[in-house]
């Protein structure tokens, strides 16, 4: 199903790492594990249509010198959240690297600030982006903001594959989201469309 509008496409797997999906994690987001099946979808049917898979995800020194000022007391201890190599930096179980998709490790909310995504999507000819993973009103959005002002073609937030820390709010971001012409297609809704 890989097709020559595919090949200009990628998919944005945001902050899918046990930290913060799984219950007891230092950044658990509740209601966050329901969306994994989704996301597992996604990446599949993104593979399947020959779109470029991205894992964007938090990766901190261990003592969170590269952390935002608001959460280094979290690092105080040389254990805070998603530290490089620790469990809680992994991905969920469900979801995997496979090869042909693509690593790019952020220190902020926005997978483009501070990191080379911009340039690997200019250099891979990718004008469209689909983002799903956590969280909406923070990382998922900054990135969506981000994609919007550097010129995008289109940008897709697929909502049932995104979470918020609750219903009400996940409906408000995704609502906002909308205003700035993003399209947010449910997942099914993206799966029978052709991108």
């Amino acid at each position: 199903m890989a097709t020559a509008k595919c090949s200009d496409t990628a998919m944005l797997v945001l902050d899918m790492q046990n930290d913060f999906i799984l219950p007891g994690g230092p950044m658990h987001l509740p209601g966050s594990q329901v969306i994994i099946p989704n996301v597992s979808r996604a990446v599949s049917v993104a593979r399947e249509r020959g779109i470029f898979v991205i894992w964007v995800v938090r990766e901190h020194d261990r003592w969170g010198r590269d952390v935002e000022v608001f959460r280094r007391h979290l690092y105080a201890n040389g254990d805070g959240p998603a530290t490089v190599g620790s469990k809680g930096a992994e991905l969920v179980d469900g979801l995997e690297f496979k090869e042909g998709d693509y690593k790019v490790v952020k220190t902020r909310f926005s997978a483009f600030f501070d990191t080379h995504l911009h340039h690997l999507l200019q250099t891979s000819g990718i004008k469209n982006l689909v983002i799903v993973g956590v969280q909406t009103p923070n990382c998922v959005r900054q990135t969506i903001y981000d994609a919007v002002a550097l010129n995008y073609q289109s940008v897709t937030v697929i909502a049932d594959a995104t979470a918020a820390p609750t219903p009400e709010v996940q409906r408000t971001n995704i609502e906002d989201i909308k205003r700035i012409g993003v399209a947010t297609p449910t997942l099914q809704e993206w799966c029978s469309s052709s991108a």
